[in-house]
């Protein structure tokens, strides 16, 4: 059985995603029950909400809705990696009343498609550390120029459980490897720094990836990572740009062959539930 890290639901009719007009693929709903049959399918016993970089005003809102999607009856949904703004002095205030709420198991600020001055700010990196001690974990979600600005928020915070979203985001389309090979390397080094494998088929090309495709970049983030430090995740539905849940899912079983049941264990499902405590 697997477990789900990496879900986006989307809902327009109640929350608002500005970033959505400049993906036409994946501008409309994305509702929960489309995503449950694909997953029981699949063999997905549970999954985290990852938020969908809503407009501000909506952060409580996507939190709130997707909680109530997990009190209905059979839900996979079993916590929230909630939207944040680190950046912001009203963070300190925010933090304290999700940690009240233990369905929030983290949180993300998406960085790949903001200045790369944001993560240095004081204000910022003081905050991230605010979340020593509080179980919350941090989601980084980087290009593979930024990875150096992600070490130096896990230097900085060594106290903080980071998650790299997507293997660092390499540019499979391109084929590039460099720097991404090195940067995932120095990234590894740090232990409180987990690797995601997900969203790796949305940056290969769409309509001629194999299994061999991805493999260079998904066997370069485990052998640095370890298996008692990587996660799975769908990013549902962005890899329906690269081929659908489904795909992805058989993509990642064939990607995993050769493997120990335990190793496969440990990525599909062991390592998020101890992670998150689930």
């Amino acid at each position: 059985m697997i477990f789900d890290t990496h879900l986006h639901l989307i809902d327009q009719s109640a929350l608002r995603y500005p970033w959505l007009a400049g993906v036409p693929a994946l501008n409309r709903d994305f509702p929960y029950d489309e995503y449950a049959v694909q997953a029981c399918r699949a063999g997905i016993e549970g999954a985290l909400h990852m938020e969908v970089d809503v407009d501000p005003a909506d952060i409580a809102a996507e939190t709130s809705r997707v909680k109530a999607l997990s009190r209905e009856k059979a839900s996979l949904l079993r916590g929230a990696i909630a939207s944040c703004r680190p950046e912001e002095p009203g963070f300190a205030a925010y933090l304290e009343r999700q940690r009240a709420d233990r369905f929030v198991k983290g949180f993300r600020r998406v960085l790949h498609v903001m200045p790369d001055e944001l993560s240095e700010g004081a204000l910022f990196r003081e905050n991230i550390k605010r979340l020593a001690g509080t179980g919350l974990t941090f989601d980084l979600v980087v290009l593979p120029h930024q990875i150096p600005k992600a070490i130096a928020l896990a230097d900085l915070a060594p106290d903080v459980q980071f998650v790299l979203d997507h293997c660092g985001v390499p540019d499979i389309k391109g084929g590039a490897e460099h720097p991404w090979r090195e940067h995932m390397a120095e990234i590894a080094r740090r232990p409180n720094v987990v690797g995601k494998i997900s969203g790796v088929v949305a940056y290969a090309d769409a309509g001629s990836w194999t299994v061999e495709t991805l493999l260079p970049y998904v066997e370069h983030t485990i052998e640095w990572f370890g298996w008692d430090r990587v996660v799975w995740g769908s990013d549902w539905p962005v890899c329906t740009l690269g081929g659908g849940l489904a795909t992805w899912i058989a993509a990642t079983h064939a990607l995993l062959a050769g493997t120990s049941a335990d190793e496969r264990q440990q990525l599909l499902s062991g390592n998020a539930k101890r992670l998150w405590r689930l």
